[in-house]
This record gives C-alpha cells, sequence and structure tokens, in this order.
C-alpha cells in the first residue's frame, strides 16, 4: 500500500524529502518547495499554469486557453483556430472571466473540524455541524487575510487542510498558436503517444491595471530535459481514486461510468451535428465540443482500466493488506502488558466496519444516483443559462442565512470568484444553447421515461426540442445586466421574475435540494466517515508514505525522462519537428494532421530535429493540463499536457511500465517563438535575450 516507484500527487506542506533523496538523490529544500507553490497557478476553466518572469507572465496549455480564446473571438475572428500574438502590452486582450488563484499558505484544520462532529450525531447532523465549522473557519480567514480561503478535505476526510490563495482576475491573452500547431492530430492523437504539440499559450495577470509582481516565477530553460533527467510537475491533479473501496470502484465500473460514456457521446454527437452546419458555428460549438471529445475519451479508458482483471486484483489486494495490518496491530496489542495505545485495538474492527459502511453506501445509491445527477448536478440542463439560473434563485434563498449555514458554493470565501462568473460578458449563442438543452432534456427523458414525474414537470407538456426552444427564446439571461439585477435584487427579484429559465430553476428546486439532502446524508457523509477510519488504518500502519487522491489543489509529482516499449517498438523519449512534418506529409496533410501554412511555409528556418514533446514517469491526472515541469534547479523544461492511453488507469492505480505523462518540449517553444511566429520581446522576456 506504500508508494511505489514515482507514484504519488504529494502536498507541498508534506513533501516526500526522503524518498527523493534515497532514490533519486535529490535534497528538496524548503526554499525550492516555497518557488513551486508561489510561482504555480490554478485556472478557474480548469487547468494549471507557472508563472515564467517577474511581470506576471505565465504559461499554460492552449487547450487549457481554448475557454479563453472562444470567448474573445467573434465572427469573423477565430482566436482559437488562427491563434494571437500582442506584440506590445498595451495590446494584450483582457479576458472576460479568467480568474488565476496562486496558493500562499496550508494550515492544518483537522481538528478543529472533526471536533465539530460529536459522538451519537446522525449523519444529517455530523454533516450539517462539519459545514458549519468549515464555512467558519474560511470566513474567519477570510476576514482576516482577505485572500480566497478553502477547507480542503484530504484521504476522503481522513486530514482537513486550510488552502489560502492570492487571486488575479485581470488576466490578458498574450500569445497562443493556431490551433492546428497545438492540436496536431485531434482526437486522433488524443491520449497518444508519438505527439508533436505546441500546446502552449501564455497571459499576464494584472493588478490594478498594471502587470502583476511575480518575484518567484520559473527560469526558462533553453536546453529542455534529456533522458533519465529527473522532473517535477508542479499542478493541480482534479481527482483520483486510488484510496477508495473496491466496491466503491465497482459502483463506479458498473454504474456512474457507463451513465456518464452514454451522456457524454449523445452530447458529442450533438454537438458534432450542430459544427457540420456552417463555419461560424463550427466556431461556436468548438470549446464545447472539445470538452465533451476529451471526457469521453477519458473516462473510457477508466472504465476500461476498471474493466482489467489486473486493476481490480490490485485493489483488491490492496484492501486485504489493510485488513491483514489491522490485525495485526490488534493482535499486538493484546501481547502488551499494561496500557496500549487504544488505536492498535480497534484498528481491525474500525477497518471492517469502514469497509462495510462504504459498501452499504453503494447499495443505497444505486436507487437515486440517476435522478442525483440530472436534477442537482445539472445533466439533464446542458447550457450554463441554467446553472446562471439555479444561482440566482438559490443566492436568494442561501445568502440571507448565516454564512456557516449556506450551501458551500454560496459561502463567503467564494461569492465574490461566483459573482465574477455570473456576471461575464463572454458571448453565448441562442441557437447553440438552443440545441445542447434539447438534447439534454433529451437525456432526461431517457434515462428516466416520460411518464417519470420530474420529466414532465421539466417538459410542461411539451417535446424536449419545443422546450428547448420556449425557454432559451425567453430568457432574458443572456444580458450579464439582467443576471446582476437578480442578484442585487435578492429573493424579491427573484419572486417577481417571469423568466421563464429562472421559473424552470425554482420549479424544480425543491426536488433538486431533497436529491442533494439525501446525497449528502446516505452517501457523503457515510463514506467520509468511513474513509477517515480507514485513513486512520493507514496512517498507523504506512504513516505519511501514501499521498492523498487529487482535489484539484497544488500537488508536487516527480519521475524520470524515459521512453517505453509498446508492441516490440522502443518509443524514444521525445519527439522533433521532423516527426511532425514527416507525419503530416505521410497523411496528406489532412485534417487533423495539417500543420498550419505559417509552419510549411517556415519548414526551412526550423532545426528539425528539435525536440517538440517529451515523456516522463511523472504522476499526472486531468487538471494537470499547463503543470510546469522543473528540473532539478526549479527551472522549467516542459509544460504538461497529456496523459497516454497506458496512463488513463492512474486515476486509480499508479504504473509506470507503459504509462507516460506528455509534455512540450521548452526548447520547441522557443524555436517556434524565434523562427516561426516570430516573437522576439517574448522570447526576451522568457530569457533575457
Amino acid at each position: 500500500m506504500t508508494a511505489v516507484s514515482d507514484e504519488g500527487m504529494w502536498l507541498l506542506s508534506d513533501p516526500p524529502k526522503q524518498l527523493l533523496k534515497d532514490k533519486h538523490k535529490f535534497e528538496l529544500t524548503d526554499t525550492w518547495a516555497k518557488n513551486a507553490m508561489l510561482g504555480s497557478v490554478r485556472l478557474n476553466s480548469g487547468g494549471s499554469g507557472g508563472f515564467v518572469s517577474a511581470d506576471g507572465l505565465f504559461v499554460t496549455n492552449h487547450h487549457v486557453a481554448a475557454d479563453s480564446l472562444q470567448k474573445l473571438s467573434k465572427s469573423g475572428q477565430d482566436l482559437l483556430r488562427d491563434g494571437f500574438y500582442a506584440d506590445a502590452r498595451d495590446k494584450e486582450l483582457k479576458c472576460p472571466d479568467q480568474e488565476i488563484n496562486v496558493l500562499q499558505e496550508i494550515t492544518d484544520v483537522t481538528k478543529e473540524v472533526n471536533a465539530a462532529v460529536k459522538p451519537g450525531m446522525s449523519a444529517g447532523e455530523a454533516f450539517a455541524a462539519r459545514r458549519t465549522v468549515m464555512g467558519k473557519i474560511e470566513k474567519e480567514s477570510l476576514d482576516k487575510t482577505g485572500l480566497r480561503s478553502d477547507v480542503v478535505t484530504l484521504y476522503n476526510g481522513g486530514l482537513y487542510h486550510l488552502y489560502l490563495y492570492k487571486k488575479f482576475t485581470d488576466v490578458r491573452l498574450v500569445f497562443a498558436p493556431e490551433r492546428q500547431a497545438a492540436s496536431f492530430g485531434g482526437d486522433v492523437d488524443n491520449f497518444e503517444y508519438p505527439r508533436m504539440n505546441l500546446d502552449v499559450a501564455f497571459f499576464r495577470a494584472y493588478e490594478n491595471d498594471k502587470p502583476a509582481k511575480t518575484p518567484n516565477f520559473f527560469k526558462w530553460s533553453e536546453t529542455g530535459p534529456l533522458g533519465g533527467d529527473l522532473v517535477f510537475v508542479t499542478g493541480h491533479p482534479g481527482t483520483t481514486q486510488r484510496l477508495e473501496t473496491l466496491a466503491r470502484l465497482k459502483h463506479r465500473r458498473d454504474h456512474t461510468l457507463p451513465y456518464t460514456l452514454y451522456r457524454l457521446r449523445t452530447l458529442e454527437a450533438a454537438l458534432i451535428q450542430y459544427s457540420e452546419q456552417s463555419g461560424e458555428k463550427r466556431r461556436q460549438a468548438a470549446t464545447d465540443l472539445h470538452s465533451v471529445a476529451n471526457a469521453r475519451k477519458a473516462f473510457s479508458g477508466q472504465l476500461q482500466g476498471l474493466l482489467d482483471p489486473i486493476v481490480i486484483e490490485q485493489k483488491n489486494k490492496s484492501e486485504r493488506q489493510l485488513i491483514e495490518s489491522a490485525a495485526a496491530y490488534k493482535q499486538r496489542a493484546s501481547m502488551i502488558p499494561g496500557p496500549v495505545d487504544p488505536k492498535w485495538l480497534s484498528a481491525f474492527d474500525d477497518t471492517l466496519d469502514a469497509l462495510a459502511k462504504i459498501e452499504g453506501v453503494q447499495r443505497r445509491l444505486r436507487g437515486f444516483e440517476k435522478e442525483y445527477n440530472l436534477l442537482e448536478l445539472g445533466h439533464a440542463f446542458y447550457t450554463p443559462l441554467f446553472g446562471t439560473a439555479r444561482h440566482c434563485v438559490r443566492m436568494g434563498d442561501e445568502l440571507p442565512k448565516k454564512p456557516a449555514d449556506r450551501l458551500r458554493e454560496y459561502r463567503d470565501s467564494n461569492l465574490e470568484s461566483l459573482k465574477y462568473q455570473l456576471y461575464s460578458p463572454a458571448p453565448m449563442y441562442p441557437e447553440l444553447e438552443r440545441a445542447k438543452l434539447a438534447t439534454s432534456l433529451t437525456f432526461l427523458a431517457e434515462n428516466l421515461g416520460g411518464e417519470h414525474p420530474l420529466v414532465r414537470l421539466v417538459l410542461g407538456g411539451k417535446n424536449p426540442a419545443t422546450r428547448a426552444e420556449e425557454l432559451i427564446a425567453g430568457t432574458k439571461l443572456f444580458d450579464p445586466a439582467e443576471r446582476k439585477k437578480l442578484v442585487e435584487g435578492s429573493k424579491e427579484a427573484i419572486d417577481a421574475s417571469n423568466d421563464p429559465m429562472i421559473l424552470l430553476a425554482k420549479a424544480i428546486d425543491a426536488e433538486a435540494r431533497k436529491l442533494r439532502t439525501q446525497y449528502e446524508t446516505e452517501v457523503e457523509e457515510p463514506e467520509r466517515q468511513g474513509y477517515a477510519a480507514l485513513s486512520g488504518v493507514r496512517f498507523l500502519t504506512y504513516g505519511n508514505t501514501v499521498a492523498p487522491d487529487a482535489t484539484f489543489t497544488l500537488r508536487l509529482a516527480f519521475g524520470t525522462v524515459q521512453g517505453y516499449e509498446v508492441g516490440g517498438e522502443k518509443l524514444n523519449f521525445h519527439t522533433t519537428f521532423g516527426e511532425a512534418f514527416e507525419k503530416a506529409a505521410r497523411l496528406d496533410g489532412k485534417e487533423p494532421f495539417d500543420l498550419p501554412r505559417r509552419w510549411l511555409d517556415g519548414k526551412d528556418k526550423l532545426d528539425l530535429k528539435t525536440p517538440f514533446n517529451f515523456v516522463s514517469t511523472a504522476d499526472t491526472i486531468g487538471g494537470n493540463s499547463g503543470s510546469p515541469v522543473l528540473n532539478r534547479a526549479g527551472e522549467l523544461v516542459g509544460i504538461n499536457f497529456d496523459r497516454n492511453r497506458h496512463g488513463l488507469v492512474r486515476n486509480f492505480v499508479y504504473t509506470d511500465v507503459q504509462a507516460r505523462h506528455i509534455a512540450v518540449h521548452s526548447k520547441a517553444v522557443l524555436e517556434a517563438l524565434r523562427k516561426l511566429y516570430p516573437a522576439a520581446p517574448l522570447v526576451k522576456e522568457l530569457t533575457g535575450k
């Protein structure tokens, strides 16, 4: 059960210093770790990045930047497709709703959170007590520091840490290449290797209308990594399930993932159909389609992993090992004369009770999971307009309450960021939103049946297409001013509104809240208690040698740069520019293997032997997109952008046999910026030359 090889998405507050020293002869200093923390960036659009100059410049992936590129585009100007470069700072484009967070401090608040849950409390009472104390801790921290303050659950309830973030909401686009260069190979090559992608974009953070001062940044390496080099990835991995029980994983395999893939395939087909109607509609739907297609492929890989008997047996074995370790502690305790640690005596019973509790939760979840996903998670309403309507309705109900009693998304420490998103002036397209909503309303009926009370309530006596048309044509929520008026007008404005999207959100809110409460009290809280007990046994047995599951918070991963073998073919640890041109020629330059005209015309300028993308064994997952890849000196040698298909199973188990993360080589970025675009001021800011 202890970490193997280079497994682990480690906390920056508790990095595996001894492991790095013993295995890689690397002394991880506090100074190195602090710079890694303050130099790393989390984007609210769902990715990672890293500062690369003292003037707020940061790098991420093109596919992470796609959301902003889409929102900055308009008919006749497609920045996502054609790219962008500001050769002077007054030309940098302000993103309509991009927010970045930079972690400043981590504090352990486990004792305070656990102390709120008293013996004898019901699951509902325990959940409410925990939510209240977490809200109180966050509110006090926000008032004291002015920093975004989030209590993060680790080890599924084994630890609670308070994360303090500095927030930037003035973020401006500096550079993005053409989509053809950034995602060469498209969906065909997604999660594959070898890859040849310039999947990078540069933004700048501003404060008070001036470039932010960011003294902690990563120096850009002009040489990049060599084979065998130790590298580090600092980023914000989304979610993993390595510490989940076998019963929970089987539920994912047999219920959650099949439902998820059905939904994603349905949405993907609808978005493709919409995109094929015109070039402009293809532009409008581009980011939605990429997001859905990427998720579909990732979840398909996860399902394949859980259908692999070897993976299931590996999880079964680790669970048996934990039970055996707990039994050994109990036996040892019984043989020691005099008083012993009560944790030793209870470890075995705690383990069996926790496993049984979590298994029972899965049986209950099966009874209402679809309804919960469709109504409370909003899968029946695939449009940001409904999400906005729901927030308006719920803020009217929640904000008058004490901060600690509100739903988590309306806590004080999150309100400013939430309103920033709600008031975004980013464009939305009625025809696209109508097509998306009609598809998801149909999905609701397909899953629950036309006579189901929820379906009848949502559709209001109409078919999905007609109902979607009615909702989209009648809503005023396309207008940011209307959203702001409703939020600021509080419950009185909501009650007076006749906006059809607001009326829909109000009509289903009671049932959605009921499902949410059922999930919190019958699934979330019992699982949290069960996993907390298992974490206690795990800490007793393995100490801190097992990293917590990913939580979209800053982590440190590490590994070595090395290729691997597939079907008898040895794959090199890096690709080259020359290989990109060779592949494009071999496939007749047809989409998605069509290089931009700039690249074809500039081929002779390039050193075709320049390393393009590289792979390493470092432990990454979704959410790590855009993560800085660093060398021993803390210099940036790459930008993580993907995993290979062998790495998709890493949600559940770590392997380094063939699984790799894939990154853009730092030398490739400089070669392209210098010779193809050209972007001399940007190169000078990165290198000082």
